[in-house]
């Protein structure tokens, strides 16, 4: 019996020294972007940005990236174009009344060489979850003058819009898609240590 109360209370301690050991970030928006870009007409690029989120990284004592979610908020949508901008939110599109956030959730974090990771997680859109894969790159940590832990990193993917019903589109004349179908994701985020 002595044997299994001092086992239990090493697993106990143990756990909760691994929980102490666990750093929260939380995303800088002062410093950072949440952009998008998709074909328009086929010969060229409309980019935006979603300008409302939450994205949070969790890495454990040693900085090792173990966990990253982020909520984006669909109204907070700008392509620097009012009237483009309320058609993306309605039905059409984002249908941002009934479908109000984005979300990613990882689910697996893979090394892909220096700095580098594959970051796999689920994406839901418009009520749809799909798996995708983030290209990111850690760009380093640094102590900002005011004493805040910083720490900086990009990522890339490519989502087909179709799959998530965001449907809407014309054929033109000459062939292709008045909008395209993949929309290019780029996130630019600093990241602040939370105390």
């Amino acid at each position: 019996m002595k044997q299994f109360i001092l086992t239990a209370t090493v697993l106990l301690l143990i756990t909760a020294s691994s929980f102490a050991q666990t750093q929260t970030w939380k995303a800088d928006k002062v410093h950072s972007k949440v952009g998008f870009s998709v074909s328009h007409l086929v010969v060229s690029e409309v980019e935006g940005k979603f300008s409302d989120y939450d994205a949070t990284l969790t890495t454990d004592a040693n900085g090792k990236l173990e966990k990253v979610e982020a909520v984006i908020k669909v109204a907070s949508i700008t392509t620097d174009n009012a009237d483009r901008d309320k058609h993306l939110k309605s039905d059409d599109f984002f249908a941002a009344e009934k479908y109000p956030e984005l979300t990613f959730v990882s689910k697996s974090i893979k090394a892909a060489g220096k700095n580098s990771y594959k970051i796999i997680g689920d994406l839901t859109m418009r009520g749809v979850t799909k798996s995708v894969t983030l290209d990111t790159k850690f760009n380093g940590q640094i102590k900002d003058p005011w004493g805040n832990t910083k720490s900086g990193w990009v990522a890339t993917t490519t989502v087909n819009r179709f799959d998530y019903g965001l449907q809407w589109n014309k054929a033109l004349e000459a062939g292709g898609l008045v909008v395209g179908k993949d929309v290019d994701i780029s996130l630019k985020l600093e990241f602040g240590l939370q105390k």
